[in-house]
């Protein structure tokens, strides 16, 4: 996938989504390499600024830490 494609897939994630994604990724994963990983934290932290920290308290909650 090129770098504009995996952002329109990064748009289209809820927080929850990309938490999960976040904590279980394998290394070297692309969603966190260059400009695209730069774009996915700050996709990410304007999406928990919008549901509050309560909301990113629960989804952290609900993903867990195993896979």
């Amino acid at each position: 996938m090129n770098d504009e494609a995996l952002k329109q897939y990064i748009d289209s994630c809820t927080y929850e989504q990309l938490l999960r994604r976040w904590r279980f990724a394998e290394i070297g994963d692309p969603y966190f390499q260059g400009e695209v990983g730069k774009y996915y934290q700050q996709v990410m932290n304007e999406k928990a600024e919008e549901i509050g920290k309560k909301a990113c308290s629960k989804a952290s909650k609900d993903i867990g830490w195993d896979k």
